[in-house]
């Protein structure tokens, strides 16, 4: 039995969010746990679809002992502020020291931190970690499969095990198959390691692996490791980070070199054939609204519109309203959320169920359209305490402070104190609406959304409206890529 160290320090990092994240984000909990140190780590995630909690149960199946040091997370959002990664680091390095004898070392990160002193965030955290474990001491990372992966990353790891899904259904799994992998070091072996960089970005709304091309290439991917026994990883990385590293990346690790490099080239050669074959449809509010309408003449329901420049889950604000006033306008039959609006949700409540109530509804990140100036009736209240049910936020304990349903002629919102992407239909559930019986279905979420709704969806179409989760990478103003790598 050896004893494991395990830590987790995550955030996907949107340099061009206009809201530094700070260390509230990092403290307070939201759809994952808040920052949690030693025994009380283990409890904050069992359960959960995160990767720390498949490690934790695979090591354990394995017979080691797991000693856990700290784990937190914040929303995506603009770079970490200095001082909150300062904060972090110094708690977490004292307890690693703190730990007593290790054999191991397990890290849970994104791999697409931004910091304003350091691009490479994991790539400087672990280079800290280093000094303090020493060379020898086998430290084996799970990450994210939007990380833009580093060549110091890979260097300060032995290894590095990548999500294959986008909806993120398998964070658990992932940390199953890097425990696997930490396993097999314990005895003093390495595997030899390859990293390749493709030389373009590739849009987030065309990573999902529910579709073609990437559930084509996760495919080939698994054959690859069946028939030559190396561990590899796609990785497709965040376009929404402005660094040298930014971009997908190829991982691939085994005992014999000459078998890693032959996986890495062909799944890097596979990636870039399919480069073509990444575009993506996007509609402006009234566009998607009037195919909505189309879809729904023809019979059947709810037809989905996915606000995926306005999703938290890429850093964006979750509070604009360019969607929100073509419903109003056309008088649709429609449930938009989740809105973050922690005043609106407050004055909710006081006024209480049933109350006729004037507001200012959204808009108050000062992006796109104005705030929605209306009399809304209010339809329920939840205290935003929930439990996902989906496969991606599957055992996550949320915490959204207060929310509320808000309704407007025909026009339900969703409002939330806390932004978090509707990517769970607990969500909706826990202020009284159940999803698969909405005509018009309006999500602030690019693609996780489709691990839960897709199975009760007639059509989903995706908008471009306004917010800082930018779909078309054409249209970012990059300071930092490296030389020679193509925006899309």
């Amino acid at each position: 039995m050896a004893r494991i160290a395990l830590a987790g320090f995550l955030h996907e990092t949107n340099t061009f969010a206009r809201r530094m994240t700070g260390i509230d984000a990092f403290i307070a909990a939201d759809a994952w746990p808040g920052l949690v140190m030693g025994e009380a780590l283990l409890e904050s995630v069992a359960g959960a679809n995160l990767a720390s909690a498949g490690f934790i149960a695979a090591m354990r199946g394995l017979g080691h002992e797991i000693v856990p040091l700290l784990w937190c997370s914040a929303n995506p959002s603009g770079v970490v502020a200095s001082d909150a990664y300062e904060t972090i680091w110094t708690m977490l390095a004292q307890q690693l020291r703190d730990a007593g004898q290790i054999e191991g070392l397990f890290l849970d990160l994104h791999g697409a931190m931004v910091t304003e002193h350091h691009p490479d965030g994991e790539g400087e955290l672990l280079s800290r970690l280093r000094a303090v474990t020493g060379p020898s001491m086998p430290i084996v990372a799970a990450i994210d499969f939007h990380a833009n992966v580093s060549a110091r990353m890979v260097e300060l790891t032995d290894a590095m095990a990548a999500y294959r899904s986008y909806p993120h259904v398998d964070m658990a799994d992932t940390g199953g198959r890097a425990a696997r992998l930490l396993d097999g070091m314990l005895d003093g072996t390495r595997p030899h390691k390859v990293h390749r960089q493709l030389d373009f970005l590739i849009p987030m709304l065309a990573q999902c692996t529910l579709a073609q091309p990437f559930a084509g290439l996760v495919a080939l991917l698994e054959r690859t490791e069946a028939e030559t026994g190396v561990r590899a990883a796609i990785v497709p990385g965040f376009p929404l980070a402005d660094t040298a590293d930014c971009g997908p990346s190829i991982l691939a690790y085994g005992p014999d070199p000459g078998a890693v490099e032959c996986a890495a080239q062909r799944l890097h050669d596979a990636v870039a054939a399919q480069r073509p074959n990444m575009a993506v449809r996007l509609l402006a509010p009234k566009e998607a609204l009037a195919e909505a309408q189309a879809v729904l003449a023809r019979g059947g329901g709810p037809v989905i519109l996915a606000d995926t420049e306005d999703n938290p889950g890429g850093g964006a604000s979750g509070d604009t309203t360019d969607i929100l006033h073509e419903l109003v306008r056309g008088d649709a039959d429609a449930c938009l959320g989740l809105l973050c609006d922690p005043a609106a949700a407050e004055q909710a409540w006081l006024a209480g169920v049933g109350a006729q109530l004037a507001l200012e509804l959204g808009g108050g990140s000062g992006i796109g359209a104005p705030p929605l100036s209306a009399l809304f009736r209010v339809e329920a209240l939840g205290d935003g305490e929930i439990t996902g049910t989906g496969p991606f936020y599957l055992g996550c304990r949320m915490s959204l402070g207060r929310m509320a349903c808000l309704r407007i002629g025909r026009v339900r919102v969703v409002v939330a104190s806390r932004k978090q992407q509707a990517a769970d239909q607990a969500m909706f559930r826990h202020v009284g609406i159940e999803p698969g019986l909405e005509t018009i279905l309006v999500l602030k979420s690019s693609i996780h959304f489709r691990a839960d709704f897709e199975p009760i969806a007639a059509a989903i179409l995706t908008v471009c409206a306004s917010g800082d989760n930018i779909a078309d990478t054409k249209a970012l103003d990059y300071k930092r890529l490296r030389a020679g790598v193509s925006r899309g």
